[in-house]
């Protein structure tokens, strides 16, 4: 809980900037009207708050989980014990997620509007239900990018710590997860853009319904492919560089604890 926690808290709160851009991208009403690059730190509230516990939540399902399947001497199964672990790990943090990511994503593209307000908002027209608007969306976009990045990132230590003949360092690790989560953030980009276009539609409107086919495709009549991978640089940069921090300080933590 420790580790992933300290883990997530690091990585939300430094690379927040390049979040808020890749979301003003996604934006439907276009980057500069979304804010553009001024009040790049708005939303960090939101995600301060809920950086702890989702981390922390996702981190004690993946390992509990994974140790409950199969694994290890049956090396041909580790891949799917990773899969299984980090897709149900995605499923649990997410209702924790959500609602910071919804009040987030709402202050990133209104900058003059305090996290506060846009909280109160939403209750007051959306209720409750309006904080998960998108828990459908983000938890297709989560566990795709989780079979592509954790297995990856499992595989890459393993062959690392094969090839030098001990277990790898926690920056070894760092490095394994940055080239994991780069690769899952590329192709993974247009559920991001969907999931970001949902949680931003006004009340009412199609896409608030949360169906991420009717998202997608809207997307691609009005803007095509291009449209459908907005923001994919600042994401894989911001993902890439996540992973570094997330993975190698969720390694380093859990050594110095355990």
């Amino acid at each position: 809980l420790k580790a992933g926690g300290v883990a997530g808290v690091c990585v939300d709160l430094i690379l927040f900037p390049l979040d808020t851009v890749k979301t003003r991208l996604q934006s439907p009403q276009g980057f500069r009207k979304a804010g553009g690059f001024r009040g790049i730190y708005a939303g960090v509230p939101s995600t301060a708050i809920g950086s702890f516990p989702n981390a922390a939540a996702f981190f004690i399902t993946y390992e509990n989980v994974k140790s409950l399947l199969p694994h290890g001497s049956s090396s041909y199964l580790s891949p799917a014990t990773h899969m299984v672990a980090a897709s149900l790990g995605e499923v649990v943090a997410c209702l924790i997620r959500v609602p910071s990511e919804v009040v987030k994503q709402r202050a990133q593209v209104s900058p003059a509007s305090s996290t506060l307000r846009i909280l109160s908002h939403t209750l007051y027209h959306e209720g409750v239900q309006g904080l998960y608007r998108g828990y459908k969306s983000t938890v297709l976009r989560e566990i795709p990018f989780s079979l592509v990045q954790f297995p990856l990132w499992e595989s890459l230590k393993d062959l690392w710590s094969w090839k030098q003949g001990h277990v790898v360092d926690s920056w070894q690790s760092a490095v394994c997860g940055a080239f994991a989560g780069g690769f899952a953030a590329a192709v993974t980009t247009p559920l991001d853009v969907a999931k970001t276009r949902i949680m931003l539609a006004k009340a009412g409107s199609r896409n608030a319904s949360g169906n991420v086919l009717t998202a997608l495709g809207g997307i691609w009549r009005t803007q095509g492919l291009s449209g459908l991978f907005a923001g994919v640089v600042p994401r894989m940069a911001a993902i890439s560089l996540g992973g570094f921090i997330f993975l190698g300080t969720y390694e380093k933590t859990r050594q110095l604890l355990l």
